[in-house]
């Protein structure tokens, strides 16, 4: 690597001292011997703009983008990948020849992690999705792009799970419902994945489930984006029901590696960044 010039690479989001993207990042530039180097940068929302023209001057390769930014940054993009035109959201930018493109590889990266840990398929799921945040919208978009058998969206407030099916509806084949968080006993038997992405059962609230144990079933794969702790309460009781589980530090690293992916154009070591990951969670 002596004498090649560094190619940085980064992270915008406010705050972002917790981020385990650059310790996952390094190791994976490093192990394939490439010259980029991530830093995460803590970004005030009045100062997006200068930011983000900051990777153009700077000749940046691109950026993750995180909250609160990943919907604001679009105004200060060039152009958008399609699937994250349809999400709303980007978490990467990619510069290529003076233009920042953006991406959204959250949806992508939670559906790779899906299938590599549960082995299931597809278009045989009917899916139950928790939350309509900005997750939620990102995993819809991809999964009712891969084709899944239906799709129901539950939250708090019935308006907003309602809003999003609506919009997910309009791109696809797969049926998508709303449903108020109170028919969880109508809709909870007939599903085949159930997908929490809110923050319920998140440290420190880590005896929170978002589902009562007694309505999970062994047909039900029960998928947690909350990673900390590895193992909620949710999971927990899912794996004691006899369903298939599924964590959320799957989703982070693999929407880290198709950035990694999209900025080098080399196949991501998952991995070894699945390890750094793990190994920052537990020893802390």
């Amino acid at each position: 690597m002596s004498g090649q010039q560094t190619i940085m690479t980064g992270l915008l989001g406010y705050p972002v001292e917790h981020s385990m993207s650059p310790v996952m990042q390094n190791a994976a530039f490093k192990q394939l011997g490439i010259p980029y180097y991530y830093a995460a940068f803590a970004v005030h929302p009045d100062r997006l703009g200068q930011a983000v023209e900051g990777i153009r001057a700077l000749g940046f390769r691109g950026v993750n983008v995180t909250i609160p930014h990943k919907v604001n940054v679009i105004d200060f993009l060039d152009d958008l990948h399609e699937e994250a035109r349809l999400i709303g959201a980007v978490n990467t930018i990619v510069h290529e020849n003076g233009k920042l493109i953006g991406y959204n590889t959250d949806g992508r990266g939670y559906v790779r992690s899906l299938l590599r840990e549960t082995k299931i398929s597809l278009s045989e799921q009917n899916v139950l999705i928790l939350g309509a945040g900005g997750a939620a919208r990102a995993i819809a978009v991809s999964l009712a792009r891969s084709g899944v058998a239906g799709m129901v969206i539950t939250n708090r407030t019935p308006e907003k799970a309602a809003e999003l099916a609506e919009s997910i509806q309009r791109h696809t084949d797969t049926r998508v419902r709303a449903l108020s968080l109170s028919d969880l006993p109508d809709v909870v038997p007939d599903s085949t994945l159930l997908i929490n992405t809110t923050s319920v059962g998140m440290s420190p609230n880590e005896s929170d489930s978002p589902v009562p144990g007694e309505l999970l079933h062994q047909r039900l794969v029960v998928s947690d984006l909350v990673y900390n702790p590895l193992e909620t309460k949710l999971l927990k009781e899912a794996r004691q029901a006899g369903c298939v589980t599924h964590s959320g530090l799957g989703m982070l690293v693999h929407q880290g590696a198709l950035a990694f992916e999209l900025w080098t154009g080399k196949e991501a070591p998952a991995e070894l960044m699945y390890e750094k990951a793990h190994h920052m969670l537990t020893s802390t």
